[in-house]
């Protein structure tokens, strides 16, 4: 059967989304030819401030690279503008004579800077901010010249101020509303944006009107002058003062066109052969500039191209969540207020927290968010989905975190969250479908869950939830950015690094002291931030600082790893992984007792019993009668062992009682992450010491010991340490390393992690080469562990600490802590 031809006009991120969902639906439908403009294959242009000010470089924001056409057989024509469009012959001819011919046509050339009309305007140092090279040549303007003028304060214009502030330049923005981003933010969150930017060197005149460009004499722009007769030195003039759509060849081609082209609910014009999608498409007398309803239009576009027809698109419903050199903002609806709605406001001008939220008949309409966005997804989707919120009304301000006592999930937002839960809006991705794609491709980074879903590829505000996606799908083998690189979350701009830090040298103790100190901009912190706190502040000050059990996650509340169905699994220690002929019976007894569904021996030689309902714990542990197993914590774990000297006829060390001493010597040890030891008797490694957080591998002449191992979704090999000759120097070298560890390692950040950031010479010279300093290290971890109790006997024996069990508080929490 003969393909159709398909002919689309321009290749930017629109076009090229629709081509991606159309060879899902149907990849040998069609011989497509792509005629673009630029000599670029299709790029994120979302992403061209990040190139501007020098974070990022032109082919790191390439979206679909040269291969990527040809191994879908798609022609390229790059550097050809389309410059007539034959509808009778349905054939496209470029600049350069080039044709093609098109059983359907697909126009996709988005739109053009608006340019003032004013005199001046064609000057040269006068340009608009659509493309990359409009990116390079204010990058290289930036390196002879030293004034700039934006004009325009919308999201674009600020973000061109800031790169070319970065870049050096002295820059002013020129706006004529009264307020920055007006149609973003109400008139208080954009005050406090522009104070915020003008800390930052920035500088702004609004409102103000612009009346010409001035000339050098020699043909370039040299200064910007206003209404007002005021005059400001310009060597680059930048107009982000909107946007038009680029429908000029529609209309020349006799496609009906009005403020764009005009398109029905599948996307098709007046002519049921062409199509055309993006900014240069107006849908119900709307042409969109965002990039998630670009999308939205492109699955349905791509839907009635592959002839199945019963697609629709109704419009978008849109949210703004932008990030202005580095001042989280977000808006979503109905945000400044109209008659007959209420309003409800937080304002901390202090704290740079700002909150508006728009209420209409017990729906959320609307809302504008400075400062602390965390909730701005969960807001909109109140808003998408018109959820009644009177029975929540009183705690609305306070965001999801406060509804329903969510915040006591832990560190994962996402955990709770159903797989259809939309994650990326700008190109409707659920997370199920990452997971997915996760788990069957092996990903195990950010840039990778990217390219196989086009997750966070676009704007990147949801980058942060597909991190926390990947992290709990994969655990400590996701490879995410450094969280010596970013804020530790919402609340404060602070890294772990700097929180630590302050920490020690201010002598906090206290949750309440360190927000305070630290000026957080959420009064009592939020799920993500409160469990990094709880461990920063009782390994810094052991003794002074109480632990906040309401600050750790939901397993070290309960003390038991908490299981899909809600019941609890508990590990009870076995020292070395030995145990005796009592115990066992003891266990034997509470399964039977208890009516525990499976018992089952774990990897690190314990005894787990899995199935025990909450209510219940209190009850196992006593019966029991053995300390924690600490299997649920971010803690020592477990010591494995092999049988060693004493049995083994290979053995050259006593593994076992090694195992037993080093695993007494870390009990109750609470940590970044969980830590794992293992103890082989000989280099045949039974006990797999070489993928342990430290493993101790018994050799003739003592013991060689490794760190850094991880046996996890993605294996990391422990690299050697150092040799020592008695079980003495193992057990003080080990508690050096792993003292260090909690002394120095973020929160959540496992050995193997930890190492990789600080590097092996920074370790080893901190407890190899420094005797005084390794002996200290293992007594401070000696003194921190005098002040704790085993946590299973403390909840027996305090009647306080067992209400969390009792069956009427299980009962209420059980829906909150699942």
């Amino acid at each position: 059967m003969q393909k159709l031809k398909l002919v689309m006009i321009g290749n930017g991120m629109a076009g090229v989304r629709t081509l991606e969902e159309l060879l899902k639906l149907a990849p040998d439908l069609y011989d497509i030819t792509v005629f673009g403009a630029e000599p670029h294959p299709n790029y994120n242009r979302i992403l061209l401030s990040p190139v501007l000010a020098g974070e990022q470089t032109f082919e790191e924001i390439v979206l679909n690279d040269l291969n990527w056409y040809a191994e879908n057989d798609i022609k390229l024509l790059l550097g050809r503008k389309v410059v007539k469009i034959d509808r009778k012959k349905r054939l496209v001819i470029a600049d350069d004579g080039s044709e093609a011919e098109y059983d359907r046509l697909l126009i996709a050339t988005g739109s053009n800077p608006f340019i003032l009309p004013i005199p001046g305007k064609d000057l040269a140092g006068v340009i608009g901010y659509r493309d990359i090279a409009d990116t390079q040549m204010m990058m290289d303007t930036a390196k002879t010249h030293k004034h700039a003028v934006v004009i325009g304060g919308g999201l674009l214009g600020l973000e061109a101020a800031n790169g070319l502030k970065l870049r050096g330049m002295d820059v002013t923005v020129v706006h004529i509303g009264d307020w920055l981003l007006e149609r973003q933010l109400d008139r208080t969150a954009g005050e406090l944006l522009q104070k915020s930017l003008e800390d930052r060197g920035l500088k702004f005149l609004l409102p103000k009107h612009t009346a010409e460009l001035l000339d050098n004499g020699e043909g370039r722009v040299c200064a910007v002058k206003f209404k007002d007769g005021e005059v400001i030195p310009a060597d680059l003039v930048v107009m982000a003062a909107g946007i038009r759509p680029n429908s000029d060849l529609a209309e020349q081609s006799g496609i009906a066109c009005n403020r764009g082209i005009l398109v029905n609910d599948t996307m098709q014009t007046y002519d049921p052969r062409v199509y055309a999608i993006g900014e240069c498409a107006s849908h119900r007398g709307i042409a969109y500039g965002l990039v998630a309803p670009l999308f939205e239009q492109a699955k349905v576009c791509a839907n009635h191209l592959a002839q199945l027809g019963f697609a629709r698109y109704q419009g978008s419903v849109t949210s703004t969540k932008l990030k202005v050199t580095g001042i989280d903002l977000f808006s979503a609806g109905e945000f400044m207020g109209a008659e007959g709605t209420e309003t409800i406001t937080l304002s901390d001008p202090i704290g740079g927290v700002y909150k508006k939220l728009v209420i209409k008949d017990d729906v959320l309409v609307g809302a504008c968010l400075y400062g602390d966005t965390a909730d701005g997804g969960w807001y909109f989707r109140q808003i998408r989905e018109n959820h009644n919120v009177s029975e929540i009304r009183d705690h609305l301000m306070f965001g999801e975190g406060a509804i329903g006592d969510v915040g006591h999930q832990g560190a994962d937002k996402t955990a709770n969250m159903p797989d259809s839960m939309e994650i990326c809006g700008c190109n409707g991705v659920c997370k199920g479908t990452i997971v997915k794609a996760i788990q069957e491709n092996g990903l195990f980074s950010v840039d990778e869950v990217k390219k196989h879903t086009k997750a966070a590829s676009s704007c990147g505000s949801c980058a942060g939830l597909v991190e926390q996606i990947l992290i709990s799908t994969v655990g400590g083998a996701a490879d995410v950015k450094p969280k010596s690189e970013k804020a530790i979350c919402g609340c404060s701009d602070l890294n772990h690094g700097q929180i630590r830090k302050a920490i020690r040298e201010q002598h906090l103790t206290s949750m309440a002291q360190t927000m305070a100190f630290l000026n957080w901009s959420t009064p009592n912190g939020c799920a993500t931030c409160r469990p990094a706190l709880n461990y920063y502040l009782i390994s810094t000050w052991p003794g002074e600082a109480k632990d906040d059990p309401q600050s750790r996650l939901i397993n070290e509340r309960a003390h038991a790893n908490i299981q899909k169905d809600g019941t609890y699994s508990v590990v009870p220690r076995m020292w070395g992984g030995v145990t005796n002929p009592s115990e066992l019976r003891r266990i034997a007894d509470v399964a039977d007792k208890y009516n525990v569904p499976m018992v089952k021996v774990t990897g690190g030689q314990r005894i787990d019993l899995l199935g025990i309902k909450k209510d219940d714990l209190p009850a196992v542990w006593k019966d029991l009668d053995m300390p924690s197993g600490h299997a649920y914590g971010k803690s020592i774990r477990t010591v494995k062992t092999c049988v060693g000297s004493e049995f083994c006829r290979f053995g050259t060390q006593n593994s076992t009682q090694l195992g037993i001493d080093l695993e007494h010597d870390l009990f109750n040890m609470w940590s970044p992450h969980k830590v794992k030891l293992a103890v082989s008797g000989c280099p045949r490694n039974c006990a797999e010491a070489g993928i342990k957080d430290v493993g101790i591998i018994g050799v003739d002449s003592g013991f060689e010991l490794y760190i850094g191992g991880n046996g996890g979704i993605k294996t990391e090999v422990a690299e050697f340490f150092v040799k020592v000759k008695t079980a003495e120097e193992v057990r003080e070298y080990n508690a050096a390393f792993l003292q260090l560890y909690r002394e120095e390692a973020f929160y959540l950040e496992r050995t193997v992690h930890y190492m990789q950031r600080v590097g092996m010479e920074h370790i080893k010279k901190a407890v190899l080469e420094d005797e005084a300093n390794r002996k200290a290290l293992a007594a401070r971890l000696h003194y921190a562990l005098s002040f704790e109790q085993d946590p299973w006997k403390e909840r027996i024996e305090t009647p306080q600490l067992k209400k969390e069990f009792d069956r009427i508080n299980v009962v209420q929490l059980e829906e909150a802590t699942v």
